[in-house]
């Protein structure tokens, strides 16, 4: 990987290769510029994750090289360095995008660390940016999002068994995308232009299951006044989806190996023999050949289903997709709510990449839909995510130290959660869940106010 890139850019030479030197040692690639003039030429020529500029410079001062690296680069990060530090200056400084402003003289300590938190954010953002444009440029054809190996190991396998018509077994856990990828098959399939139909095993009692897979005949039982068709003859020519198959009754494997063995079925009360033209798409969270030695799974009907097996990669084992999901999910929702929301903060990305999702993509996708309905901004914030996520972040960000005392783990605590709601006192209070009153003690007792 190659090493970050640093312009520095100060027409006093001794400041200049001062700073040359220690972030050499750092690692960074370094390319200097005696002035304003010679920095804007060296922009135009290359790229760099980050600029150090004095301010006061001739012919072209560092404000405009700051203006110009930003043109060049809209995520490029820009330090301010001067010896002549004002308010005003300060805050033009920031008004117009740049990371942080130092004055002079500065403790050397002090710029490793913003250098290496800019270069940080840097590389975040443009990680953001390329995969907001991977979300823009996924397959029409497939509704999987995602570009680990993993992923693209699934896709591949998808896109060589899409074709076949064989029984297919989908193993993973809960919320990583099962139907997804069954859908994919399908689209990819023969059976594209026909139906797909789903059906959740674990949901039906064994008689409604059985209705609403093989349909009744009419008077077939009491209430049944006409001919319904079940899934598997309504689907006839595309594919039919049960997913939680390993909650499906020992019974009802019975009846449904016929199906895949035979290529027929029959409607409840019927005596008619029903051709059955689908492909079976199967998935389940549970280890199936446990299930068959607890006598729960019926060991033929697991190897008809089992011609082909797939497995979905937990969320947590493919990380590098949580940023590409997570801005999928912030369009879809953004469009369905109408909300002006359209990035994800740093703070926030660094959260999301920290949690563990025991409840996978679909968990990540509550997590977003609800952080876009908290905010009414154009960026989702910590404060947006939900509680536990907030307080991941405060245990995986805070300043290590051996030792703390209660005291001080409940004042960082509190600390962090008024920062996180702009110091909103009530919103605090529900958070830390206490009232007004015992906050502002707090407050008080601790020496924040």
């Amino acid at each position: 990987m190659a090493a970050p890139r640093i312009l520095i850019a100060d027409d006093e030479q001794i400041a200049r290769e001062n700073l040359e030197h220690v972030l050499l040692r750092e690692g960074y690639e370094i390319v200097s510029a005696g002035n304003g003039l010679a920095a804007i030429q060296q922009l135009e020529k290359e790229e760099f994750d980050l600029v150090l500029t004095d301010i006061r410079m001739q012919p072209v001062d560092g404000f405009q090289v700051m203006e110009r690296a930003r043109e060049l680069y809209p995520n490029i990060e820009v330090i301010v360095i001067t010896g002549y530090a004002s308010v005003s200056s300060a805050v033009e400084a920031m008004s117009k995008g740049a990371y942080y402003y130092i004055p002079k003289p500065y403790k050397i300590d002090e710029v490793r660390v913003l250098v290496k938190q800019a270069i940080e954010k840097r590389g975040l953002r443009k990680e953001v940016a390329e995969l907001r444009q991977r979300v823009s440029d996924q397959s029409k054809t497939s509704l999987l999002i995602g570009n680990t190996p993993e992923m693209e190991i699934l896709r591949k396998m998808i896109e060589q068994i899409a074709v076949s018509d064989s029984s297919v077994l989908i193993l993973g856990e809960t919320g990583t995308g099962k139907e997804l990828v069954a859908r994919t098959i399908h689209n990819l399939s023969l059976r594209a232009e026909k139906r797909f139909l789903a059906i959740n095993c674990g949901a039906f009692s064994e008689e409604l299951l059985a209705n609403e897979l093989f349909g009744h005949e009419r008077e077939a039982f009491t209430g049944a006044k006409n001919i319904k068709r079940g899934l598997l003859e309504v689907a006839r020519g595309g594919t039919v989806f049960l997913d939680e198959i390993g909650d499906m009754p020992l019974s009802m494997q019975v009846k449904l190996l016929r199906v895949l063995q035979e290529r027929v079925m029959m409607r409840v009360g019927g005596v008619e023999e029903i051709p059955v033209d689908i492909r079976i798409v199967a998935a389940t969270n549970k280890n199936l050949k446990q299930e068959i030695q607890c006598g729960t799974f019926r060991q033929d009907f697991y190897y008809r289903l089992n011609v082909i097996t797939l497995y979905m990669p937990r969320l947590a084992d493919r990380r590098d997709d949580i940023l590409l999901l997570s801005h999928h999910f912030l369009q879809k929702f953004a469009k369905q709510q109408g909300k002006q929301a359209r990035s994800i903060s740093d703070e926030a990305s660094g959260i999301l990449l920290s949690y563990e999702y025991p409840g996978n993509v679909r968990e990540l996708e509550n997590i977003i839909e609800r952080a876009l309905a908290m905010t009414s901004g154009q960026t989702i914030e910590p404060a947006h995510l939900p509680l536990d996520l907030q307080q991941l972040s405060f245990r995986v960000r805070r300043p290590q130290k051996d030792f703390l005392t209660l005291d001080e783990n409940e004042r960082d605590y509190i600390l962090w959660v008024l920062k996180q709601v702009d110091d909103n006192k009530t919103r605090a209070a529900e958070i830390l869940g206490i009232d007004r009153v015992s906050l502002w003690r707090k407050i008080k007792r601790y020496g924040m106010q």
